[in-house]
């Protein structure tokens, strides 16, 4: 693998400054290379955000951004909301695990249940007025308070306690939870822009544009604008992306023809093609070849100075800077709301029991914070900083002596792992449940020839 690839791979589309407020956000991503969507009809009230990872977003008059709770199954049963029916995120508290995800059995009593807030507390839903009228894809249900929800293609929308400013995404994420993750929330946002020949698929690294069927486009440096030099030879590793002879241009996607008769997309002026060697969906290896890039509606900000891109045995992830691989923790409680357990401001019984058998001392020694410096600033919002309590994993309080300023990653702790002693070194990676994916630590992977961490 090729670092010099890399530095391309993660390049920075749209900056967006730490601390700015909602209005500063939506000034900075209209100057910034942004993912064009479709406009559609929307009740008075709801906007669209654009968020510098999760593209466009639709939010309340506040800027909130809205979620749903897809249905689904789990090695037990499943759980999420279903379409056209009542929201089944409510106020009642859940004390128990509801043995959705083995091994634990159902029944089992849930940690510190006394402070364990509803699914409504974490997820409030997006209230509609009682003479709101349906719009396009927006309705409305009645819940069982009585109150009315506002819905979206038939499924319920929330708003995230863990959002605090205008534009956030830290409740959840279009990224797909594979395997035996838990229900995720995800934002939910216009479609975008895209002839239907292509899709969008929500990866590590930003925004990434593909064929319909999940293949990724790429593009060259040797072409020019609207022109193909990829001829001959560079054909049997490289495939035109095609156009149909009805296809129209569409937003920033143009057709030129390459040949007599022969038409091929092009993306802000860049030939798109296919790669002979990616053997299946959402692939990357083309982006190994010197020349070539992946084609992204948008790009992932960067990591903040001083941390690095390192390959591994399994692939490329970040690193700080003494290359010591990066870990982040993820986290899902097994009760009916699938409630998250990875962020400071949830539940760490859960983090202190796989890192250090609920001795903090023990994790702290085991994965350690990565600390930042009093002042560090990463020029956006996917990375930031925070103070955290070493004895608790909580948000520190204001002004507490012992707290440690940590860099974040989706206002999420980010950790090296004291057993890693080389660069490169993966000795935490799917440390946990399940591989990590429902209570864990996984290695920061920015691209990963498995296809099982990158998406």
């Amino acid at each position: 693998m090729r670092l010099s690839r890399a530095s391309s791979l993660i390049g920075t589309a749209v900056l967006i400054a730490v601390g700015m407020s909602g209005s500063a956000i939506a000034q900075k991503a209209a100057k910034a290379v942004v993912e064009d969507y479709i406009h559609e009809s929307v009740p008075a009230g709801v906007q669209v955000m654009m968020n510098e990872f999760e593209g466009p977003v639709f939010a309340d008059a506040n800027g909130k951004t809205l979620y749903q709770w897809p249905y689904k199954a789990l090695r037990n049963g499943a759980t999420g909301d279903q379409k056209e029916k009542p929201s089944l995120c409510d106020d009642h508290v859940d004390t128990v695990n509801a043995g959705l995800m083995s091994p634990y059995p159902p029944g089992l009593e849930l940690p510190n249940v006394a402070a364990r807030p509803s699914c409504a507390q974490m997820w409030p839903p997006f209230l509609a007025a009682t003479d709101a009228k349906a719009v396009g894809k927006w309705t409305t249900m009645e819940r069982k308070d009585g109150r009315k929800q506002w819905y979206y293609d038939g499924w319920p929308l929330y708003t995230a306690a863990l959002d605090h400013q205008a534009g956030d995404v830290i409740g959840g994420t279009k990224r797909k939870n594979k395997g035996d993750a838990p229900v995720w929330r995800v934002p939910i946002g216009p479609k975008p822009n895209v002839p239907s020949q292509f899709k969008v698929s929500q990866v590590v690294t930003g925004r990434l544009l593909g064929t319909n069927v999940g293949y990724s486009v790429y593009y060259s440096d040797k072409d020019g604008v609207n022109k193909s030099n990829c001829t001959e030879g560079c054909l049997q590793d490289w495939t035109p992306v095609e156009a149909p002879a009805y296809a129209q241009a569409i937003g920033e996607f143009s057709i030129f023809e390459r040949a007599p008769g022969v038409k091929q997309w092009s993306f802000r002026g860049h030939p798109l093609y296919t790669y002979v060697d990616d053997d299946r969906a959402v692939g990357f290896e083309g982006a190994e070849v010197p020349g070539w890039h992946n084609a992204y509606t948008m790009k992932a900000p960067a990591p903040p100075k001083g941390f690095t891109l390192q390959d591994t045995r399994g692939g490329q992830v970040y690193a700080d800077a003494q290359g010591r691989t990066l870990y982040i923790y993820n986290c899902g409680d097994d009760a009916l709301d699938q409630l998250t357990c990875d962020h400071p401001d949830t539940e760490q019984a859960y983090r202190l029991a796989v890192c250090g058998d609920g001795n903090a001392d023990v994790c702290n020694r085991s994965f350690q914070y990565v600390i930042a410096a009093p002042n560090a600033t990463s020029g956006n919002r996917i990375w930031s900083t925070m103070d955290i309590d070493p004895k608790t994993g909580h948000r520190a309080q204001p002004g507490q002596k012992d707290a440690l300023h940590v860099w974040t990653y989706r206002d999420r702790p980010i950790y090296t792992f004291f057993r890693d002693k080389k660069p490169g070194d993966l000795g935490a990676d799917s440390w946990g449940e399940f591989y990590a994916k429902r209570n864990g630590f996984k290695a920061f992977w920015v691209m990963d020839p498995f296809r099982e961490n990158a998406e």
